[in-house]
């Protein structure tokens, strides 16, 4: 009893989370990151309803020049995990559509505009978190977040939704550790709102469907899953912790080749 009242303690101390009553500055490159994907993202899947393979095509070479240039303003930090975020997504991508079938895009394929939109929505993550919105309201925001997704979540499985969600709640419970037990909640926060957005859209249009039955639980599950944000902060989280390993592999490289190459030089 006295070891679950002390992890609820550590629970609840959100250790993680930005300090409480603290004026965080604005920055207006956040809000416009997070704005104009918002306003891709949907014109973008709102297009895509009822287009043909080649403007799926235009619609990615579009996201592909939207994206770099929002790099272009970020360290290298954050391209890293862009660039990690669009790979490892990219991948499940493949492997979740087509191949496990767990949802399915109107041609069976993984459009073109996909993976540069995971690295917007990424993108957008990381500016949200950062933003002095998100840093000063965090608590208020969280707890608005976990009463959207939990009552959500309890409509998906209390036999009232047209289609069972039982997918959508344990995503939920993943949901809550990233938040509370991950060292970036103010990202898996953020993400919430960005994938939320762009999942309902996407299946109100058609642009995608998700199986009535997860091909690899065997349980029933929405269109989209409440909480299909855990799938999303899987790739955040990937993307944070895989970075400063790439990076670091990228330097101790480059110093290598530099040692080599002034070797080489003495040797002449």
């Amino acid at each position: 009893m006295i070891e679950i009242k002390l992890k609820l303690k550590e629970l609840l101390n959100l250790r993680h989370f930005p300090l409480a009553n603290v004026e965080y500055p604005h920055k207006k490159r956040d809000y416009f990151i997070a704005a104009f994907t918002f306003f891709c993202v949907a014109i973008c899947l709102i297009s895509d309803a009822n287009a043909s393979l080649e403007k799926q095509n235009a619609l990615g070479v579009s996201g592909w020049v939207f994206l770099i240039g929002l790099l272009l303003g970020e360290n290298r930090e954050v391209r890293m995990q862009v660039v990690i975020a669009v790979i490892f997504a990219t991948i499940g991508e493949h492997f979740a559509s087509p191949f496990m079938g767990g949802y399915t895009y109107r041609f069976g394929n993984v459009p073109a505009y996909v993976p540069p939109g995971h690295g917007m929505v990424y993108l957008t993550a990381v500016a949200l978190a950062r933003s002095g919105l998100f840093l000063r309201y965090a608590r208020e925001i969280t707890t608005f977040v976990i009463m959207v997704c939990g009552l959500w979540s309890l409509w998906g499985i209390s036999g009232l939704a047209q289609q069972g969600d039982a997918v959508g709640a344990l995503l939920f419970c993943v949901f809550l550790v990233y938040l509370f037990k991950g060292r970036s909640p103010m990202v898996y926060l953020a993400a919430f709102f960005i994938t939320t957005w762009l999942e309902l859209i996407g299946t109100a249009v058609g642009t995608w469907k998700w199986a009535s039955i997860d091909p690899v639980l065997g349980l029933p599950q929405g269109n989209p899953p409440s909480g299909v944000a855990a799938w999303y902060c899987l790739v955040d989280a990937v993307a944070i912790g895989g970075a400063p390993l790439v990076l670091y592999g990228f330097a101790k490289i480059l110093n290598y080749l530099k040692i080599k190459a002034l070797q080489l030089r003495s040797a002449d």
